[in-house]
């Protein structure tokens, strides 16, 4: 007979269920790569709402829906961690960045790292990049064979590396950084998990290395001589109490957040130009905006390009730049009615929350008006929408990345139109972020 206890005032309830899940974990890693949406759906519906399964050697409880994520990410009762997750896969290689901090040491930081995101902030950010944007998309339609993820990426470092750090690199330079950030990210994926010569794990440690050299290199002249650049900023940067960075928070945070910029947008403005080269209609839609704004579009003007808002919103549903968010269990608690022990590591997927059918009508659809003022699908839940995460932890530079991607597809659309062969579908590694594993090909036409 199932024990049942009863709280304070008589509520009868039913003791947590313990969480099961498949053996052979590598098989299903496997499958989830090649079918992610359609095998999370077989898994949920074979195991339940929380399962778990064996991800590079770790015990993953697999959450499922807005609610199990809010449970996470709001963190009300402080039963988990952000720090210890992620530490386990990218640690070694962006340690102490502010993802991987808790509590009150993570307030602390954000409260001094705030300034640098700022409205001022990113006003002076974008007056900073949009010559360079400009002229960057310029030489595009001289491109052979143009290939938009491998060119967005390149053009998302350079501004990265203009904005955030302030420094002019030659081509090769930034090859060498942006192949360290590659291969540092990479390395959190890594099966064997030691520094094997060749193998992953020894690539991302070399690649922090070279990182690391290359911040405190510049950070004595930055300090001295500042700047408006994030580099600068953090220099500066003080709390209401004064407080500062040491050199070493300066460094740890640029790398982090040197990385989370250039890959997420990266990937955020590959989806959105997939989408808007299958639906040419939304694509000519949002060049009409554009072209009728004019040229020089500041911050504040740029707010109200709102097709292209939808555009980036539902893009970010379609393919969350970040595919699976995890938590440490700091103590014994209960999930969705599930038991999860001290210790266990929990995760939330964006990519796969935002395909759930009762939150999202036909979820597979290229639908920008579900985010409309006349519908806001994405308010039926706190968290139905979480491609920044949520929480404390919710992302600091989701509006410098917006304001980027925003500024990029303006200059775009006035410039060219682009579109891919008739059932095109871009192909997916899923092995570390979402990444078009074709690099997007596609026809581009200077207007």
């Amino acid at each position: 007979m199932t024990e049942v206890t009863r709280t304070y005032d008589g509520t009868a309830v039913m003791p947590p269920r313990e969480v099961i899940g498949p053996r052979l974990g590598l098989v299903h890693m496997l499958r989830l790569r090649r079918d992610p949406l359609g095998h999370a759906e077989w898994l949920r519906n074979t195991y339940g709402s929380v399962y778990k399964m064996s991800v590079l050697g770790t015990q993953m409880y697999m959450t499922t829906g807005p609610d199990a994520a809010e449970a996470l990410f709001v963190n009300k009762d402080k039963a988990f961690a952000s720090g210890p997750a992620w530490s386990h896969f990218i640690g070694p290689f962006f340690h102490r960045g502010l993802m991987l901090l808790d509590f009150e040491e993570h307030r602390h930081h954000r409260r001094i790292m705030q300034v640098a995101f700022s409205q001022p902030a990113l006003r002076r950010y974008h007056a900073m990049l949009a010559p360079h944007i400009r002229f960057g998309i310029a030489g595009w339609g001289a491109v052979e064979q143009p290939r938009l993820h491998r060119m967005f990426k390149e053009l998302t470092l350079d501004l990265a590396l203009e904005a955030f750090v302030g420094v002019e690199l030659s081509t090769a330079e930034q090859r060498r950084i942006n192949s360290a950030f590659i291969d540092a990210v990479r390395a959190g994926t890594s099966i064997v998990r030691k520094p094997v010569p060749g193998g992953g794990w020894a690539k991302g440690l070399r690649a922090r290395k070279i990182l690391e050299d290359f911040f405190y290199g510049a950070l004595p002249e930055k300090r001295r001589r500042g700047g408006d650049d994030l580099f600068a900023q953090l220099c500066v940067a003080q709390s209401e109490s004064g407080d500062e960075f040491t050199d070493e928070d300066v460094v740890n945070h640029m790398i982090f957040l040197l990385m989370a910029a250039h890959d997420t947008t990266t990937i955020t403005m590959t989806s959105m130009a997939h989408q808007l080269a299958r639906h040419p209609g939304w694509q000519q839609r949002c060049r009409a905006a554009s072209v009728a704004a004019g040229t020089d579009l500041d911050y504040d003007a740029q707010q109200g390009l709102t097709d292209l808002d939808l555009v980036m919103k539902e893009s970010l549903r379609l393919l969350a730049p970040v595919p699976s968010i995890p938590r440490i269990a700091v103590r014994e608690t209960v999930l969705d009615g599930y038991r999860i022990p001290e210790g266990s590591m929990v995760a939330v997927s964006p990519y796969q929350n935002h395909f759930l059918p009762q939150f999202w009508p036909d979820p597979q659809r290229f639908d920008p008006e579900r985010f409309s003022s006349q519908r806001h699908e994405d308010k039926v839940h706190r968290l139905a929408f979480e491609p920044f995460g949520g929480g404390v932890h919710k992302c600091i530079g989701m509006y410098f990345a917006g304001m980027q991607v925003r500024a990029i597809f303006h200059e775009l659309l006035r410039s060219y139109r682009w579109s891919v062969p008739d059932g095109y579908v871009m192909p997916l590694d899923m092995v570390a972020l979402p990444v078009a594993r074709d690099g997007l090909p596609v026809k581009l036409e200077r207007i």
